[in-house]
């Protein structure tokens, strides 16, 4: 079964049209993108709502997300909790549909690795220290992971989820007090900065749509750290209603979080694709 699902998540990435570089092989291997991606499958001027309210322009943005599938992304997490500190940033690629496929080159509390995602199977590694920990091969994969309905589920959809474009625009249209601060320059391009307050509840709700019982709960989790229960976001939408920056933030009683996200090239021609088998190991081998 896991090598059937395996070849399934495989297929699914590499129908999606792309040109970024394989991974697996040797040591010091990483993922690259081609000189000139192919144009954005963005939505054109004429496809925006008519309805230019906050609330209009996020469901046009929404719409859009249904199309492009896919974007460039970099990042920077951080957060405290019970008197702990994380941090992580991270740049690649995320595919929200039609299943998730993320790959990225992160830094998690000073450490850097590669990590793969295809549907319910990932691959952490890609570097010299995961060969050495696991005996000359570079690529560790994950254990599968299974809901309470024993369903077969996305790993990391904490952080799949906090970074998908989607579910920050979702989260942000369920906010009553959504408003339009103004228009602004981000790099050169010129974007219209939103700003809006919602409980972590009523954030997590508004993705029954989009995510499983199990990620809304692992979603849920991540964002009421440190006792978080509002949540803070600040969102800059390009001229195509496309979501370019997102700010959210919370603090609680015992901690609190802040992230940042940027998204670029929407619908551009990008691949995922699986180590070799021979350059992998099942986790706890």
């Amino acid at each position: 079964m896991a090598g059937r699902r395996t070849a399934a998540a495989l297929a699914i990435a590499i129908t999606m049209i792309g040109t970024l570089a394989a991974c697996g092989g040797g040591a010091g291997d990483q993922p690259g993108s081609s000189a000139s991606p192919s144009a954005s499958a963005s939505p054109s001027e004429g496809s925006k709502s008519a309805d230019r309210s906050p609330h209009g322009v996020l469901v046009s943005s929404e719409q859009g997300l249904l199309t492009t599938r896919r974007a460039k992304i970099s990042y920077q997490l951080s957060s405290t909790s019970a008197g702990r500190s994380d941090s992580e940033s991270g740049d690649g690629v995320l595919f929200w549909a039609p299943r998730t496929v993320m790959q990225l080159q992160r830094t998690v509390d000073g450490t850097s690795s590669q990590l793969i995602v295809l549907d319910t199977v990932s691959y952490q590694g890609g570097d010299a220290a995961t060969a050495a920990r696991l005996g000359g091969r570079h690529w560790e994969k994950s254990a599968e992971v299974t809901g309470p309905d024993g369903r077969t589920e996305t790993p990391f959809a904490q952080l799949i989820d906090q970074l998908n474009p989607q579910v920050a625009v979702a989260g942000a249209a369920a906010a009553a007090d959504l408003q339009l601060l103004g228009e602004e320059k981000l790099g050169e391009s010129t974007v219209q900065h939103y700003r809006a307050t919602v409980s972590v509840a009523d954030y997590v709700a508004a993705q029954q749509p989009l995510l499983t019982a199990y990620r809304q709960q692992q979603l849920a989790t991540a964002l009421s750290q440190g006792g978080v229960t509002t949540l803070d976001l600040d969102l800059w939408l390009n001229d195509h209603d496309q979501l370019v920056k997102l700010e959210r933030s919370g603090q609680g009683g015992q901690g609190g979080f802040d992230e940042t996200v940027l998204f670029s090239d929407y619908g551009g021609a990008f691949s995922v694709q699986a180590p070799a088998e021979s350059d992998t190991q099942d986790a706890g081998q």
